[in-house]
């Protein structure tokens, strides 16, 4: 019996070896949503899909894309009422107005006046004082959207959708999923730093991404604060200090507070978030830089789903970090 089980035990060391040595390593990367996208896979044939994948990106841009003046989402913007939304406009719609109700409206897709005022979207930046910011916040507000019968109803006109703050996650699981129908079940895809990992390496290893470590100014070196190994795991970072602006000697962080219209001010630099699908990773990371970091810490104590790595400065300026319990396994933080 024992020679048999020694046999058998041999056997399938041997067809997981023979598997492991068809699978070809497929790498590519291209440019998608005003940013990167790098894809890493193992495949049977070592078949290349970047065409398919730009012809998706392409596609997913003709819905979500703000700087597409003729994209779903520009429609909608624009009040036209012949616009026919598609797949992907509509989960993202569902998908946003969820995580709006978990995040009590931290998470808003209707900032999208806001933004651009601003200066973080489409259109340069206006002359904004309390007043004019108080003006438009009545445009804000993801209880005044609604989806009807296939359409957008809004209870003000002016309101202006942005799916920027979850549409490079999304587009991240979009990708995931089309692999996953070829029987591909070994990659990494990162689109715009949203990475969703699944399966393992062809040594067996874990995929492992980056965090990066918050810069003083937007021109500074990358370097890295930590890295973390991905299961059919996705990791988000949503940060302020790349996007910003300087003036009369303050910085104003791309991250609107939809319930003041101004830029978030608090000492939370940086919001990693892990969880099984890049939008909710994106989300809700883009949430946690509207709350800051103690009522973050409160909120992920209710979604236990959600693992979160923040890092911010103390009352010195020191960079300090919070890592919550599910996290500490996977990550490794990177000393000077």
């Amino acid at each position: 019996m024992r020679k048999i089980f020694i046999f058998l035990f041999l056997v399938v060391a041997l067809i997981a070896c023979n598997h492991n040595e068809s699978l070809k390593l497929v790498k590519f990367n291209g440019e998608a949503q005003g940013t990167y996208y790098a894809i890493t896979y193992y495949d049977k044939s070592g078949t290349n899909y970047q065409i398919q994948f730009d012809s998706i990106l392409d596609a997913f841009d003709h819905c979500a894309s703000l700087w597409d003046t003729n994209s779903i989402i520009s429609l909608v913007n624009k009040n036209d009422t012949s616009v026919i939304l598609d797949e992907y406009f509509i989960d993202i719609f569902k998908k946003s107005m969820q995580v709006s109700e978990d995040t009590k409206g931290a998470f808003d897709v209707t900032v999208g006046q806001l933004v651009n005022a601003w200066g973080f979207g489409y259109t340069s930046r206006s002359k904004l004082d309390k007043q004019k910011v108080d003006s438009l916040l009545q445009f804000v507000g993801y209880k005044t959207v609604k989806l009807l019968n296939g359409k957008i109803v809004k209870e003000n006109s002016d309101t202006h959708i942005d799916y920027n703050a979850i549409a490079q996650g999304y587009s991240t699981d979009v990708l995931s999923k089309f692999l996953e129908s070829k029987g591909i079940h070994n990659y990494l895809i990162d689109v715009g730093g949203e990475v969703l990992g699944k399966g393992k390496k062809e040594d067996n290893s874990l995929w492992t991404v980056g965090i990066e470590k918050p810069a003083k100014n937007a021109e500074d070196e990358r370097m890295l604060e930590a890295k973390v190994k991905l299961e059919n795991r996705a990791l988000a970072t949503s940060g302020n200090y790349r996007k910003y602006f300087e003036e009369n000697g303050v910085r104003f962080s791309h991250t609107i507070d939809p319930s003041t219209g101004f830029p978030v001010q608090h000492t939370l630099l940086s919001a990693s978030v892990l969880a099984d699908e890049c939008w909710k990773a994106d989300a809700y990371a883009t949430a946690f830089m509207v709350i800051g970091l103690e009522k973050s810490k409160e909120f992920l104590l209710t979604k236990p789903e959600l693992q979160a790595y923040f890092i911010y400065s103390d009352k010195k300026g020191n960079l300090k970090t919070f890592t919550t319990d599910g996290l500490k396994a996977i990550l490794e933080e990177i000393k000077d």
